[in-house]
């Protein structure tokens, strides 16, 4: 396999052939002369340096690579325009629908495609890619991210503004394609603007194998403002995947974090909360389910940087046959963060005698006047639970499915949007009969 480094010239192709403006190849170019050297970020007991992450399609870099419209809408719903709320809907690069109220517009709010940003408001974007939440040389992984993105969405809500309607994303990757799938998402909430926000990362067609994923999703809450962030995610079989969801978080801000993990390949995630200013506050709440033989690690933390700042961490996740997950929950209440409060647990319920869970907590105090606790737990389905529900009339398998819905309830109930919530479910039941 050749070196990361060693496409240079197709990186440069591609952001010209993007018209990017000259910061941004330079990003490219300098996580790129970094990319082979930088460790890997570390997730506890999860070994995933040898998968195929690092797949790059250099077709699809030097512009050789276009999808029909044909082909898009055969693998993709119509979106229906009277239905007002803010929308945008991608496959792979390519923006398929893009709908945002003109009061909305009138308001200075920024959705749309992050190449079309970059045309349109590059200051802005300047100010927040990869500068705040996660930056560009922080390890391989994120260093190749900005070397090879390759599509993405912008969102920016100005200061004050409240918006009563979610805001909605839907990103479709082509399972059929041997294109790598580099997402980035910048959102920025300006001081005291609120608004919830919703994406799902979808598969199209599971023909090609060892496709490689790399999603980046950061979320910057300025002073006062309040995020409502909600995510579900079905990647397919044939796509590895590293995804980084990551909020910097400021004074008195508060974003909250739902997050459904359905995907079907092997997935190293890191879902991440700085609270970097006084009172700044982060709830994060993650299921996950993994099946067949599949791998899934998911490191979630929220790190304590300021005083009074609050972050918890609830995540529940189900496996069944030969599927391993792995949770990591940390906590870090860092130096002078005095009155801070991390709370997190972490639960695995396996289905399977070949299942293997993991739930690792893990607590970083360097302050004192803090509160801090935790809780983990790994196990079997009770068999008197099941016994008492089979002895009631059901069936062995909605026995089983009725468990499982109620070790998940208690994070299904916290997703602030009513619609994900029963969305969540009906993906969840997907994923227990398949």
């Amino acid at each position: 396999m050749a070196k990361l480094h060693d496409y240079l010239e197709q990186v440069n192709v591609f952001s010209a052939l993007k018209e990017e403006p000259e910061w941004m190849l330079e990003i490219r170019q300098a996580a790129l002369a970094k990319v082979d050297e930088l460790p890997f970020p570390k997730i506890e007991r999860v070994r995933y340096e040898r998968w195929p992450l690092f797949n790059i399609d250099e077709t699809a870099l030097t512009g050789g690579q276009t999808i029909s419209e044909e082909a898009i809408a055969h693998a993709v719903p119509a979106f229906d325009e009277m239905d007002s709320h803010p929308t945008v809907v991608q496959y792979e690069e390519t923006t398929i629908f893009e709908q945002l109220p003109q009061h909305l517009v009138d308001r200075g709010v920024i959705f749309t495609d992050l190449f079309t940003a970059l045309q349109e408001v590059p200051e802005l974007v300047n100010q927040y890619y990869m500068s705040k939440a996660v930056p560009v040389d922080e390890d391989k992984m994120t260093a190749a991210h900005a070397a090879f993105m390759n599509s993405g969405l912008f969102l920016y809500v100005p200061k004050n503004v409240v918006i009563e309607e979610p805001l909605e994303a839907i990103f479709y990757h082509n399972g059929n394609s041997q294109a790598h799938f580099f997402k980035h998402v910048l959102i920025v909430a300006d001081e005291h603007s609120e608004f919830s926000y919703l994406e799902r990362f979808q598969t199209k067609g599971d023909q090609a194998k060892k496709l490689s994923g790399n999603i980046v999703v950061e979320v910057i809450a300025k002073a006062g403002a309040k995020v409502k962030f909600s995510a579900i995610d079905q990647l397919g079989v044939n796509i590895t995947t590293y995804m980084n969801r990551r909020g910097y978080i400021l004074r008195d801000a508060m974003v909250d974090w739902a997050i459904g993990v359905m995907n079907d390949g092997d997935v190293v995630a890191d879902f991440d909360s700085d609270l970097v200013g006084e009172g700044a506050h982060s709830e994060v709440k993650a299921v996950a389910i993994s099946a067949g033989r599949q791998t899934q690690g998911i490191d979630t933390r929220v790190t304590n940087k300021a005083p009074h700042s609050i972050g918890h961490i609830l995540q529940h996740g189900v496996i069944r046959e030969r599927g391993v997950l792995t949770f990591n929950g940390i906590g870090h209440i860092l130096k002078g963060a005095k009155g801070a409060d991390a709370q997190q647990e972490s639960r695995v319920l396996m289905l399977s005698d070949q299942a293997r869970g993991d739930a690792n907590p893990i607590l970083l105090i360097d302050e004192h006047e803090v509160t801090a606790g935790h809780a983990a737990s790994v196990g079997r389905v009770d068999p008197e639970e099941m016994y008492y529900l089979m002895s009631r009339g059901l069936r062995k398998e909605d026995a089983e499915r009725l468990v499982i819905r109620g070790f998940l309830g208690s994070v299904l109930t916290a997703i602030p949007v009513k619609a994900v919530q029963q969305e969540l479910v009906e993906v969840i039941e997907g994923k227990l009969l398949a």
